[in-house]
């Protein structure tokens, strides 16, 4: 696959530069079958591309796709680029990006890029691809003040009132929303203050089990609870005790 992302760039004379990025980039990402590859093409015009006959069939048998830019939901980023996002029947991914080339600066700036092809010696030279942009950041004292303040009062007025009028998909939500992320949040912090501020828990948290003593982590996954009122007021008491625990650390 490889082979193809690089020869259809270089049989493009639209095509200035290519970057690859995301999980295939990173040390720190154990390989497997699933990986997209995550691919952004710098041109002169988009124009072109925005065809699928022009894209598409030099890659492979297609099995799904998704155009971003064609759909109004999700509403497009409107930043200029033109997106494929394709399962082929073969079983590679690939996300296709197609960008205006005076972007590059900005799209480099990722820690995670590499760069597969420059043809006019417009990059710049870059260190080996890491994780670095996406370390956490230790907290300042008034996000943690916030932190703590929207937990306490998701937790103390939105929650109850709710699970009150047995109002389930906005319950859901709100966990989802005004308990859940400040605890993430503080859970990142607590690995950051262990950890040096030196990692990563990756896009929604999913390397946070890698992170977290064993015992923090299986209370964490208590906090996930079924559509049963009582399993769901179980749950609070252990996002409560959690929290507390883990604001005291940090």
């Amino acid at each position: 696959m490889m082979r193809l992302i690089l020869n259809y760039g270089e049989s493009h004379s639209n095509i200035r530069g290519i970057i690859m990025n995301g999980s295939r980039v990173n040390p720190n990402v154990e390989p497997d079958q699933f990986q997209d590859y995550d691919i952004v093409y710098f041109v002169t015009d988009t124009k072109p591309f925005e065809k699928e006959k022009n894209v598409l069939p030099y890659f492979g048998e297609i099995m799904i796709m998704e155009k971003p830019e064609d759909k109004i939901l999700p509403a497009p980023l409107g930043d200029g680029r033109f997106t494929y996002l394709v399962q082929f029947m073969d079983g590679n991914r690939i996300d296709m990006h197609f960008v205006p080339l005076n972007t590059r600066e900005q799209a480099i700036k990722d820690s995670l890029t590499e760069i597969i092809l420059d043809k006019d010696d417009l990059f710049p030279e870059l260190p080996a691809p890491s994780d670095k942009s996406y370390w956490i950041e230790p907290p300042t004292e008034k996000l943690y003040q916030d932190c703590c303040n929207s937990f306490i009062w998701g937790l103390g007025s939105h929650i109850p009132k709710t699970i009150y009028r047995k109002e389930l998909p906005l319950l859901m939500t709100l966990i989802d929303v005004v308990l859940r992320e400040p605890l993430v949040h503080m859970l990142k912090w607590h690995i950051g203050s262990e950890k040096g501020y030196r990692v990563s828990i990756g896009k929604g948290g999913k390397y946070l089990e890698r992170w977290l003593e064993p015992e923090i982590w299986a209370k964490y996954t208590q906090t996930y609870s079924n559509s049963d009122y009582e399993e769901i007021r179980k749950s609070l008491f252990v996002f409560q005790d959690l929290f507390n625990e883990l604001a005291l650390k940090v």
